[in-house]
């Protein structure tokens, strides 16, 4: 980063003292929190997390020096919990991002899976299975559930993404086929109780973290889970 570029002494201790005020106004809100869905706390949680890692960047760029402060999921924070403070009903929404890495093997296992196929459409489903990955995809996922695809993936040809989990409140259930022609269209960022989230982008973030302070990288492939919302304010 070029001279003209880099933050003032003045901007970083700026950012300092806001850490400060953060820190005071989160402590404030925890001392007098009402319950585990405080919103105040969590408020002051984000406010809090934003204001560190503003600082940390800040000390890095002027100072080439970190803090020891790691903040969870601050790029991503989630705004203010605005749902019921005693949820009678939950949603869970799921996103799980694969590569079909080996089709072959795709279609091998979807071709086993109609073989063992007791009725009499097996010869059928087989040869459907058979023509293409689009077909073996059906078949698995027909045969499956989404959590055992998720732990047997590769031996399905698949390579995993990013995937995420929400967990939103409602203040009541839904009627039966209610949301089902469009079931993600409501997701409410406002209602989400926790989200935790699964990529490979948080092996960089830790990657470039090492960077800085050892000067090497050897992260050891594992990937971050963050959560949002019910740890803040725990």
């Amino acid at each position: 980063m070029s001279d003209a570029a880099q933050p003032t002494a003045a901007e970083v201790r700026a950012a300092a003292e806001a850490v400060k005020t953060a820190l005071d106004r989160h402590l404030a809100a925890v001392e007098l929190r009402t319950g585990d869905d405080d919103t105040a706390v969590f408020e002051a949680f984000n406010a809090l997390a934003a204001a560190a890692e503003a600082y940390d960047e800040l000390l890095y760029d002027r100072y080439d020096e970190v803090t020891p402060f790691e903040i969870p999921g601050a790029d991503g924070a989630l705004p203010p919990y605005a749902g019921p403070d005693e949820p009678h009903a939950l949603s869970l929404l799921i996103r799980r991002d694969y590569a079909v890495a080996e089709p072959q093997r795709l279609l091998a296992q979807a071709r086993r899976v109609a073989e063992l196929d007791g009725d009499g459409d097996a010869p059928r489903n087989a040869a459907k299975a058979a023509v293409s990955p689009l077909a073996a995809i059906g078949v698995l996922f027909g045969e499956f559930e989404p959590d055992e695809i998720a732990s047997r993936h590769k031996e399905f040809g698949l390579e995993e993404g990013d995937s995420t989990l929400w967990v939103t409140a409602a203040d009541e259930l839904a009627e039966p086929g209610e949301w089902l022609n469009a079931p993600f269209d409501h997701a409410d960022p406002e209602r989400i109780v926790c989200r935790f989230d699964v990529s490979a982008v948080f092996d960089e973030d830790d990657d470039e973290d090492e960077d800085r302070t050892a000067g090497e990288t050897g992260h050891d492939g594992r990937r971050a889970v963050a959560g949002e919302h019910a740890g803040a304010g725990s």
